[in-house]
C-alpha cells in the first residue's frame, strides 16, 4: 500500500517538476476536467504526462520480465535481457542507424522513429527464436541460460563492429538510443506500446501457478502434469512482449529487471 501511494505521489511529482513550473493546481484541473492555462495544458498533455506513463509502464514490464527469468532459472542473477533480447533490439536498431542515410529516411522523423523500434523488434525476436530453437534439444535450462548468455555477448560483438563502421551522424544517433531515454515515445507509439505490454502482463498472470510448480524444480512439475516446454514458450513470449517493447522504445533499461 505505501508503494503504491508513493507511484501516485512520484507520478504527480513528475508532472509538475521541470524546467517550467505547473502547479499542482493547474494539475488537479486538468486531471479533473476543470479550467487550466493553456501552456500548462500543452505542457503536460503533450510532454510530461506521456514521459511519466511510459516511465510506469517501463517499471512494470521490466520488474515483471525480471521475476519471470528469476523465476524460471531459479537464478537471482538472471533478468529481462540474459536471453540477448537486449543484444538482438540493439543490433537491430545499429543495423537501421547504419543503413537509414543509405535509404534516405534519416531526416525523416516519424519514419526513423518507426524504423528504429520495428528493427529492435525484428532483433529481439531472432535472438528468440535461435534460443527456442536450442531449447527444444537442449531440456537444461541452466545450459539455455549460459547459451542466451553467449548469444548476447556475440551480438554484442556484431554491434560493435558496426558502430566502427558507421558514419558520425549515424553514431551518434545509436549512441544516443543505447543510453535509454522516456522522452521519444510519442502519442501515437502508445498505441503499440500499451497493448503489448498489457498482453505481455496478462501471459505472465497465466504463468503464476506454472511458476510456483518450476520453484520446486522441473522433474517435479513434470510429475504433477506441467507442460514444461509449453509453459517456458509463454515465459518466453511475456518476456519478449515487456522487455522487448521497452527495449524498442525506450532503449536498454536493463537493471530494474534485477
Amino acid at each position: 500500500g505505501l508503494l503504491t501511494i508513493a507511484v501516485v505521489v512520484l507520478f504527480v511529482c513528475d508532472l509538475t517538476s521541470g524546467s517550467v513550473g505547473v502547479g499542482g493546481r493547474e494539475v488537479w484541473a486538468l486531471l479533473t476536467g476543470g479550467p487550466c492555462d493553456p501552456m500548462a495544458r500543452d505542457i503536460i498533455l503533450k510532454i510530461r504526462l506521456i514521459k511519466a506513463v511510459v516511465a510506469v509502464l517501463a517499471g512494470f514490464s521490466l520488474a515483471a520480465s525480471g521475476l519471470l527469468m528469476q523465476t524460471l532459472f531459479r537464478n537471482p542473477l538472471a533478468g529481462p535481457f540474459v536471453l540477448g533480447i537486449s543484444s538482438g533490439a540493439s543490433l537491430g536498431v545499429a543495423l537501421f542507424l547504419l543503413g537509414a542515410p543509405l535509404l534516405g529516411i534519416a531526416g525523416h522523423s516519424l519514419l526513423a522513429s518507426i524504423g528504429t523500434a520495428g528493427a529492435a523488434w525484428v532483433g529481439s525476436a531472432l535472438i528468440l527464436l535461435l534460443i527456442m530453437a536450442v531449447s527444444r534439444r537442449i531440456k537444461d535450462i541452466m545450459v539455455i541460460l549460459i547459451l542466451g548468455m553467449m548469444f548476447g555477448s556475440a551480438v554484442g560483438a556484431l554491434v560493435e563492429i558496426l558502430q566502427y563502421m558507421s558514419n558520425e551522424a549515424a553514431l551518434k544517433s545509436f549512441v544516443v538510443w543505447t543510453m535509454g531515454s522516456l522522452g521519444d515515445v510519442t502519442f501515437n507509439q502508445l498505441a503499440v506500446l500499451i497493448p503489448s505490454i498489457i498482453a505481455g502482463l496478462l501471459l505472465a498472470v497465466i504463468t503464476i501457478k506454472p511458476l510456483n510448480l518450476l520453484l520446486f524444480g522441473e522433474e517435479y512439475a513434470v510429475t504433477m502434469g506441467l507442460n514444461v516446454r509449453r509453459s517456458r514458450g509463454l515465459l518466453f513470449l511475456s518476456t519478449t512482449l515487456l522487455a522487448g517493447t521497452v527495449t524498442a522504445f525506450c532503449g536498454p533499461i536493463g537493471f530494474i529487471g534485477l
